[in-house]
This record gives structure tokens, C-alpha cells and sequence, in this order.
């Protein structure tokens, strides 16, 4: 004779709620933590590996706060890893590149590495030709960062701060930084940049993430994927890379990319003086003349051989589209191919490059007791 069991309404509620929370769990996001290597002072460099179950996986390293690598699917479920990179930390030293650094004090140029806050003059290190790039020569990409938290759940994160001393590379007041990477399994990789100061000073921080949507090894360039800009103006510069302070409108010129558009398609028109100077695009678009409450889409690139496709939100007015015409085959990859001009972009929001010098772009200052943010929102998918 069989038996039934007859479950009581709290003890079926019981078994529901076990249930949802193993179901939760197995759906959880995780973070994993390793060393990467040592510097010559002795600091260790740490890895963290924050993985959903999608396929998906982001690499942090904490020198430079960097986005080592990034595993996704293409339209078969293959996975490959579609940013720029290195396979080791001596690399990252030797050789820099910025790939997948994050690039601060100051983002982009500033004209001669000169500027000024209340008739005070600042010089910033002159490492880009005669202008400061990037925060200078030692800039955040080029220190260690301290693992402030990591966490698994719905997202799984890591929060990593930096302290930058008052003066440090010529910046005033005592900075302190922090980058969250999280990943959740929407297949969205979150940065989030905030920063503080004890005295007033310029910031613009941001994500310097070399994409190639076909795999970072791989034997095809990004001039095929199409790119869309949701913006429909953009600043000049001169031979320099130095915004010449006009807002020029991108139609009937090649920098339209309003409509989705092959990064090569017209990447060699030397007729453009524009792409003369920069040897492609390295160009700062208007998204909008000012900061947003929330992050919105900027940009959307798609590859048609691999199916995948990248959308970038956040909150920033400009974003720097770089082509990589400087790759230039000096630099060997993490799957052991050499990197060559074209083999990535760069997609980058921020503040407008020299700021700090051309008050119609608005203001680069940050005083104490106000909160520098900047949100980043990568989002995959495969089609």
C-alpha cells in the first residue's frame, strides 16, 4: 500500500524557502583571489577573478586597478577573452600600455601639463610629446592598489583603493580613490570611480579597456565591427591631440558614427586633417555638455563574426574613441600574438580632455568634502 505524505502550510513553506535559497545560491555570483606577482618593492600583486553563470569572467589585477582580462561567449557559446592584455606582471612594468588601467589623476591631456586653480599655478609631469597624459608618469595605472573588500551574491565585486599623497605628480591635496568592479549575471561588468580631496584639486578618472569583440589573439581586426556614437558633436584638437576649444557637429564628416559604422571604414581618409594628427581616431564625443543623474547609453560596437556585442553606459559628458593606431608590434599578448595598430579600440567617458584650461568645457575641480564619482556599465551580449 503506498503512502502519502501530507505537508503542513508551514512545512511546505519551509521546503520553498531551502529550496529558493540553494537556488540562489547556485545562481550566485563568486569572486576569487590569487597573487599575480611582486614588484620590486616587495608588494605583492594581487588577481581577482570575478566569475557568473553565463560564462562570463572578469580579471582585476591591483597594479593600476586594471581589467586584466575579460571572458565572455560568442554566438556558438565559444568563450575567448576580448580585452588587451598581459599574461604576466613584468609586462605590465616593462612595458606599459595602459591596458585595462585605470588612468588618473587627470584622464586624457592637459595642454602642456599646465593649469591653474585660484591663480595658483600646477605643472603636471610632460610625458605625451610637450602635454601631460594620463595623470603624468606615474599616474594610477602605475601603482599598486589595496584590496579594500571582495564579495560573492548577486553581484560578485572587489573594491580596491588608493591613496595618492598631496603633490603627487603635481596635483595638490591627498586623494583618496576607489575602483569597485562588480559582475552580475546580466552579463554586466560595473566600474565605479569615487574619489575625495583634502584640498581643491582637478580629477578625471576613467577606464583605459583595449576591446577586440573577436578575441584578443585574434587574426581579425576591429575595422570590421561597427560602432555607434550616440552623439552628434565633437572636439577638434590640434597636431597635439589638444582640443582647440571648438565643438565642431559630426554630420557629413567621418566622425558620424551616429549610425552603426565600421570602425575602418573611413579611418584612412587623408583628406580629414583631423585623422592626419591622431593617425586615426583619438577624439573626444559630446554625449552631452554635462554630467547625468544616471548612467545612459553612450556606445555600442558589434562584431558580425563572433556575434558579440558591447554596450557602454555611464554618466560622463564626453567619451574618448581611440582606434589603436598606436599599437605598433612591440607588445606580446596574453596568448602569445603581437599587438599591431587596429587590433583594438577604446572607448573611454570622462570629463573633456584639458578641462582644467578651457572653461567653456566646463569644471575639473574637486573640493574637500565633495565626491568625484564616475560609473561605468559594460554590457555583452551574443547574437
Amino acid at each position: 500500500m503506498t503512502k502519502f505524505h501530507v505537508l503542513t502550510g508551514v512545512a511546505l513553506a519551509a521546503l520553498l524557502s531551502t529550496a529558493l535559497v540553494f537556488a540562489g545560491q547556485a545562481q550566485a555570483a563568486d569572486a576569487k583571489r590569487t597573487d599575480f606577482g611582486k614588484l620590486a618593492d616587495g608588494q605583492t600583486v594581487e588577481a581577482i577573478t570575478l566569475s557568473n553563470h553565463k560564462g562570463m569572467s572578469a580579471t582585476v589585477i591591483t597594479y593600476g586597478a586594471s581589467l586584466q582580462a575579460l571572458i565572455t561567449p560568442d554566438r556558438n557559446g565559444k568563450p575567448a577573452d576580448i580585452t588587451l592584455g598581459y599574461a604576466d606582471l613584468d609586462h605590465y612594468v616593462s612595458n606599459p600600455q595602459y591596458f585595462g588601467a585605470t588612468v588618473g589623476r587627470f584622464a586624457n591631456r592637459i595642454n602642456k601639463g599646465q593649469y591653474s586653480i585660484d591663480g595658483k599655478s600646477y605643472q603636471a609631469p610632460v610625458n605625451n610629446g610637450v602635454n601631460s597624459l594620463h595623470g603624468g608618469t606615474r599616474g594610477f595605472d602605475k601603482v599598486n592598489w589595496k584590496v579594500v573588500k571582495i564579495a560573492d551574491g548577486d553581484s560578485a565585486s572587489v573594491e580596491l583603493e588608493y591613496v595618492s599623497p598631496d603633490g603627487d605628480m603635481g596635483y595638490p591635496g591627498q586623494m583618496t580613490v576607489h575602483a569597485t568592479y562588480a559582475l552580475n549575471e546580466a552579463n554586466e561588468l560595473t566600474i565605479k570611480y569615487m574619489a575625495a580631496t583634502t584640498k581643491t584639486t582637478i580629477v578625471n578618472i576613467t577606464n583605459h579597456a583595449y576591446w577586440n569583440l573577436n578575441g584578443e589573439g585574434s587574426a581579425h581586426s576591429v575595422n570590421d565591427s561597427k560602432l555607434t556614437l550616440l552623439a552628434d558633436s565633437y572636439l577638434p584638437t590640434d597636431s597635439g591631440a589638444i582640443p582647440t576649444g571648438e565643438v565642431r557637429k559630426v554630420a557629413g564628416t567621418v566622425f558620424d558614427f551616429r549610425k552603426p559604422t565600421a570602425i575602418g571604414a573611413r579611418v584612412r581618409d587623408a583628406s580629414e586633417q583631423q585623422l592626419v594628427y591622431g593617425r586615426g581616431y583619438d577624439h573626444n564625443w559630446i554625449a552631452s555638455r554635462e554630467k547625468t543623474a544616471q548612467p545612459r547609453l553612450m556606445a555600442v560596437v558589434e562584431d558580425d563574426v563572433s556575434g558579440r556585442k558591447l554596450e557602454l553606459l555611464s554618466d560622463q559628458p564626453g567619451i574618448q574613441f581611440y582606434s589603436g593606431n598606436f599599437l605598433d608590434g612591440t607588445s606580446s599578448g596574453k596568448s602569445g600574438g603581437i599587438y599591431r595598430e587596429g587590433d583594438a579600440f577604446v572607448l573611454e567617458p570622462q570629463i573633456f580632455p584639458d578641462t582644467p584650461n578651457q572653461p567653456a568645457f566646463g569644471s575639473a575641480l574637486l573640493h574637500p568634502g565633495e565626491t568625484y564619482s564616475n560609473t561605468l556599465i559594460y554590457r555583452f551580449s551574443a547574437q
